[in-house]
């Protein structure tokens, strides 16, 4: 396999989050076996300070497909490190929690939880039951802040799904402080009983709003060395579908990356 399969995973991820939301426009294709993954984002600005953290939004995106056409395992879990030029806040940002988001809609949940929105956009799955074609499901995707609790920030992502039932999909996404940098996991719950898996994803993320009287970004960044150093320490796969020939689990490990971006100043 080759090792910089990570990078798109982390990508994905958040999680996912933290990489794509300082890159200043990243799009890298691999594959693993029968797997093709694209994953890529923009950020806003391209250029930052040196020293001087600055808000930033972000356009993230990805594909997850194989080279036969057959059902991909499914992402379950993602580990991403980041240096210490990116940073979350969250202070003073509306706080939705999980409880609010199950068995509710996109539209339901933005009622309970507009205020919380970080981010927004679509994603695509796939349903794949035994000796069944396998069934596109498209669906609107959120990003809510779920708050701080023990050092931590919880992102909270959801998708709504059709099939084989109408029900929420959430993935929780953990920020901490690590050493010199941020720690993230993203864990991505069971779909469709295990016969459900991503295929691609297209969303916006970031917001800037005012606390005690301070503009500030829910992401900041700033670029003193023309890049960020980012460390994916594990990524998992699960089969769950149980499609012949391909392993039940696939599991990632250390590969680093440099995430160019644009000194200012």
């Amino acid at each position: 396999m080759r090792k910089n399969l990570i990078l798109m995973l982390s990508l994905a991820a958040l999680l996912s989050l933290g990489i794509a939301a300082v890159a200043s426009a990243t799009k890298v294709t691999a594959r693993a076996g029968n797997l093709v993954l694209t994953f890529g984002g923009t950020a806003s600005p391209k250029a930052m300070p040196k020293n001087k953290y600055v808000p930033v939004t972000t356009n993230i995106f990805g594909k997850i497909s194989t080279s036969d056409g057959t059902h991909p395992s499914a992402l379950r879990e993602t580990e991403v490190d980041i240096d210490k030029d990116v940073k979350v806040n969250g202070q003073g940002f509306p706080v939705c929690k999980g409880g609010q988001l199950e068995a509710r809609n996109t539209s339901a949940a933005k009622k309970v939880c507009g205020k919380a929105v970080l981010g927004e956009g679509n994603a695509d799955l796939e349903i794949a039951f035994p000796e069944q074609k396998p069934i596109p499901v498209h669906s609107p995707l959120t990003v809510f802040n779920g708050g701080k609790k023990g050092g931590k920030t919880l992102l909270l992502v959801h998708t709504f799904i059709t099939v084989p039932a109408p029900s929420a999909v959430v993935t929780q996404v953990t920020i901490q402080k690590r050493g010199t940098g941020v720690h993230t996991v993203a864990k991505v719950p069971v779909v469709a009983g295990g016969s459900g898996s991503v295929l691609d994803f297209s969303f916006k993320l970031g917001k800037t709003y005012r606390f005690k009287g301070k503009k500030i970004g829910y992401f900041e960044a700033k670029c003193p060395d023309g890049f960020f150093g980012v460390n994916s320490p594990k990524t998992v796969f699960k089969n769950e579908a149980q499609v012949p020939n391909v392993p039940a689990t696939t599991v990632l490990k250390n590969v680093g990356l440099k995430v160019p971006c644009t000194p200012k100043g």
